[in-house]
């Protein structure tokens, strides 16, 4: 497996706010948790395999938030990776709270936000979090409150770079008036490009995009269709192109497919290596709107 190690790296580089530089192919870790995103995972000890694989494998990007299990995902990257190396950059969140299996409720309140960027950071075993995002603008709050109260600890040194998850361009836009945005993180993929103006936005101003539900193929992987076609004709699976695609689609756009078992991140870290042709970048974007 000699060719595997730092595949990861030949998804090409982004750097997050001007300052941290990382592989574009990550890892996000809401999949190594228990079902519905809640309590301990099934396979603890696979757990720790699959985030020390990733490292392995080049992966020098990792995203995660205090709302996984929740406070079980980060205690698992510092169990499997701490001491970090240099070059590892973790994104974590804060702005949720659990009530139980798949219940995400937005609290942004400014101390429960200070106290949640406390516990990451003793979670992670961090002095200074390395990209701090909003998992969720709470509507009951004021965003410069929310925004605010980030922008100290930033200023404190608990915080390098803030970023917003499952925004508008008018929130972020507000949000960058307050401190300066280094990422933004939506749903988008091959099927599901709602946030296609966050997108060239994002492009326009040097923004990491992070789509969240990456792996996303919808009717596209079906038998014959375009997805599935094309995956054959480069001796892949319809993850891995849907995976080439976001890449070829923006330099910015820095994707995290989760999962865990080793194989699978093997074969998600293999897109690294896809290049789709312009003529086959153009027939899947083609087809998601033949689709609809």
């Amino acid at each position: 497996m000699t060719h595997q190690i730092q595949i990861a790296a030949k998804s090409g580089t982004f750097t997050i706010g001007g300052e941290l530089k990382v592989n574009r192919l990550g890892y996000g870790t809401m999949q190594l948790t228990g079902d519905g995103v809640w309590g301990e995972p099934n396979n603890p000890e696979e757990a720790v395999r699959v985030l020390q694989k990733a490292i392995e494998l080049g992966v020098n990007f990792i995203d995660t938030a205090d709302a996984y299990g929740p406070f079980v995902t980060n205690k698992l990257i510092k169990k499997a990776l701490h001491p970090y190396n240099e070059d590892l950059v973790i994104a974590t969140k804060v702005g949720l709270t659990r009530a139980g299996p798949n219940d995400w409720r937005p609290v942004g309140r400014p101390e429960y936000l200070r106290q949640q960027v406390e516990i990451n950071r003793n979670d992670l075993g961090v002095d200074t979090i390395d990209l701090l995002q909003l998992h969720r603008i709470d509507p009951q709050v004021p965003l410069a409150d929310q925004i605010g109260e980030l922008k100290k600890m930033k200023e404190e040194g608990k915080i390098r770079h803030i970023g917003l998850s499952q925004v508008s361009v008018e929130e972020l836009k507000e949000a960058n008036e307050i401190t300066p945005i280094a990422s933004v993180q939506n749903m988008y993929n091959l099927a599901n490009r709602e946030s296609e103006a966050m997108l060239e936005y994002c492009e326009e101003n040097n923004i990491a995009f992070i789509p969240w539900f990456p792996l996303a193929t919808g009717e596209l992987a079906k038998e014959g269709g375009p997805l599935d076609k094309l995956a054959k004709e480069h001796d892949a699976q319809p993850a891995q192109l849907a995976l080439a695609w976001l890449l070829k689609r923006s330099k910015v756009i820095l994707p995290i497919p989760g999962t865990s078992s080793v194989s699978h991140l093997e074969d998600n870290l293999a897109a690294a290596e896809i290049e789709l042709s312009d003529e086959e970048f153009k027939t899947l974007s083609d087809a998601v709107t033949a689709t609809k």
